[in-house]
C-alpha cells in the first residue's frame, strides 16, 4: 500500500516512468554490446541510435519530475531531496549512452576469450540498477525494505567491481590486445562500470529519503 497519496503518489508514478525508461536504456545498450561483440558493427550502430532516443527520453521524464516536484509536491524540505534523486538516476542512462559512443567510435578489438566476460560485466551493472529500481519503489511502500534494498544495491555494487577489475586485469595482460586497443577498451570498462557506480550513488540517496521518513 502506498505512504503517500496525491501529487506526492503522482510523482512516484512519475518516478516509475523515468525508471523503466533507463531500464530501457540499459537493455539498448546491452544488445549494442553482444552485436558489437559478435562482429555485427551495423546493428550495434543501430542499437547506439536507440540507445541515444531512450536516454532522451529518460531525460524528459526527469524534467517531468521535476516540474511536478516544483509544483507542490512534498514539503519544501524534502523536494531538493526527490530531485536530486530523479538526477542521479538519470545518470544511470548517461554513462551507458557515453560507453555506447566510445565502443561505436573508436571500435576496439576484443579477444573471444573475452566476450562473455564484457557482456558479464554490463549484466552486472544492470542487475545493480534493478535493485536500485526495488528501492526506490519501496520508498512509497515500506521504508525499512528500502533501506534493505538499499544496502543490496551496494553489495551488487560492490560485486560488479570485482567483475571490473578482473576484466581490467585480464585485458591489460593480454598479449592480443594492441596497446590502442587496450586504452580505449579500458575507457569503456570504466564507463560500463560507471552504471553500477552511479546506481549506488542514487542508492545513497534513497537511505538518506528512508531515514528522513522514520524520523
Amino acid at each position: 500500500m502506498a505512504i503517500f497519496g496525491g501529487k506526492e503518489n503522482d510523482v512516484f508514478k512519475a518516478i516509475e516512468n523515468h525508471m523503466v525508461a533507463i531500464e530501457e536504456t540499459l537493455k539498448a545498450f546491452r544488445a549494442l554490446v553482444e552485436a558489437y561483440l559478435a562482429g555485427d558493427h551495423s546493428q550495434a550502430k543501430a542499437f547506439e541510435k536507440e540507445v541515444m532516443e531512450l536516454e532522451r527520453k529518460a531525460d524528459k521524464l526527469r524534467r517531468e519530475v521535476e516540474i511536478m516536484l516544483y509544483q507542490g509536491a512534498f514539503l519544501p524540505v524534502n523536494r531538493g531531496d526527490y530531485v536530486r534523486l530523479s538526477e542521479l538516476l538519470d545518470q544511470v542512462a548517461d554513462v551507458a549512452e557515453s560507453a555506447a559512443h566510445t565502443i561505436i567510435l573508436a571500435k576496439p578489438r576484443v579477444p573471444e576469450e573475452l566476450k562473455g566476460e564484457f557482456l558479464g560485466l554490463v549484466d552486472a551493472g544492470i542487475r545493480t540498477y534493478k535493485t536500485l529500481m526495488e528501492a526506490v519503489r519501496a520508498l512509497n511502500t515500506n521504508v525499512d525494505k528500502a533501506m534493505e534494498l538499499a544496502k543490496a544495491v551496494e553489495d551488487a555494487e560492490e560485486e560488479a567491481d570485482r567483475v571490473e577489475y578482473e576484466l581490467k586485469r585480464k585485458v591489460f595482460e593480454s598479449d592480443e590486445i594492441t596497446t590502442y586497443a587496450k586504452l580505449i577498451w579500458n575507457q569503456v570498462i570504466t564507463k560500463i562500470g560507471d552504471i553500477a557506480d552511479r546506481a549506488e550513488d542514487a542508492s545513497d540517496q534513497v537511505l538518506l529519503l528512508s531515514v528522513k521518513r522514520r524520523g
